[in-house]
């Protein structure tokens, strides 16, 4: 076998090809300027290639040097070209800020409207991603999610919490993805933390029996904001439910809010009463519109927009306060049975075998006591106090 067949000048003059130096030390020219090293061995039975770097950067001797370095290591049993593959990967590691968005990509299926509005990345663009977004997922431990969140662990704990459950996903994420995490990182952090001081805040809501005074002065200001306000408490429907629907949802006297925009991701059907359909009409005005309740651009009005006009009037209660209204009234003033006050807010009712021989929705029932909560409102309730059975 012959050895060091190359010197520099030699190499200088090759032209472009494959030039052997021994052992399986090769130069490989592109040009009479430019070339690589390349080593040929052969590693559990296989001949594999691996670069030595560039020639004339890399010379003769410093290839050599290497050459003799790998085979060494390869006669140990060692996988040189895994090792560098291996290192390189390491040096390219996964950030934070990617791990998030391919965990969002996998689950944007799961998520209502996709994930469009950006509700679940929200806490993490907020508090996690300026913060550690640089950082290799796989460096996240119970000492940087302590770090990140304890500033708002009891100031604003449910941020905090929705933050700490999507680094959770992130993690799990990054762990299929085949990287190296600690999947109990979030566990820990929540020992370090302890437990949050700051109690829930109940949104707060009209009592039943000023309902009707409140219906009144809305029915006296012809906005749009009050016109959305009115069907909310017609309907007890969320807000946002009423925000988004648009005239195509409304099939002749029922309101069907499909299941990306619920919360239960289930499609609700709100029953409209005589009064919630005029509410409609007045909204409408004999101009073409898409929403029901749009704003002046034409787009959805926001939730700020209804709480300002109640904050302007002085009251403490807030839109979405209206659900819990009407539920304390149907429990104080009806015999309406349990389920159907439950399925009038859009609840879920029973477990999940229930709920499969259980296909109704009860929606006449529904439309009954809706009816008795309108006339309630518009101060139609002289005539008996009972929801129909």
């Amino acid at each position: 076998m012959i050895f060091n067949t190359l010197n520099q000048m030699k190499a200088r003059n090759l032209g472009p090809g494959k030039y052997a130096d021994g052992q399986g030390l090769w130069l490989i020219k592109r040009s009479r300027q430019a070339g690589k090293w390349v080593l040929r061995v052969v590693v559990e039975g296989r001949r594999r290639e691996m670069g030595l770097g560039p020639w004339p950067d890399v010379p003769i001797a410093d290839a050599r040097d290497r050459a003799l370095d790998f085979r060494k290591r390869v006669r140990e049993g060692a996988d040189p070209i895994a090792e560098r593959a291996a290192a390189r990967q390491r040096a390219k590691r996964l950030t934070v800020t990617e791990a998030v968005d391919r965990c969002f990509a996998a689950r944007q299926a799961q998520l209502k409207g996709e994930g469009k509005a950006g509700r679940w990345l929200s806490p993490l663009q907020t508090y996690v991603i300026p913060a550690i977004g640089t950082m290799a997922v796989e460096d996240v431990d119970q000492h940087v999610i302590k770090q990140v969140l304890g500033p708002i662990w009891h100031e604003t704990p449910d941020s905090a919490r929705k933050a700490m459950n999507r680094i959770n996903l992130t993690l799990k994420h990054a762990a299929a993805l085949g990287l190296t995490v600690d999947l109990q990182a979030t566990m820990k952090a929540r020992a370090l933390l302890g437990k949050q001081r700051h109690e829930a805040q109940h949104i707060p809501s009209m009592v039943y029996q000023e309902a009707p005074s409140f219906y009144e002065l809305l029915c006296g200001k012809p906005h749009m904001s009050c016109l959305a306000l009115r069907f909310v408490m017609l309907t007890a429907a969320r807000t946002g439910e009423i925000r988004f629907a648009l005239h195509d949802d409304i099939q002749d006297d029922v309101l069907v809010i499909p299941a990306a925009r619920t919360k239960t991701g289930s499609e609700h059907r709100i029953p409209l009463t005589a009064e919630a359909l005029r509410v409609v009409a007045a909204a409408q005005g004999g101009a073409k519109q898409t929403l029901l309740f749009p704003s002046p651009t034409g787009r959805p009005m926001s939730d700020a927009t209804l709480a300002r006009f109640m904050e302007r009037e002085g009251l403490e209660a807030r839109p979405h306060g209206f659900r819990a209204t009407f539920r304390t009234w149907a429990e104080e003033r009806t015999d309406a049975e349990y389920e159907v006050k439950e399925t009038v807010l859009g609840h879920k009712v029973g477990g999940n075998v229930e709920r499969a021989y259980q296909r109704s929705d009860l929606l006449e029932k529904r439309r009954a006591l809706l009816q008795r909560w309108a006339d309630y409102l518009v101060g139609r309730q002289a005539v008996g106090m009972h929801a129909a059975e």
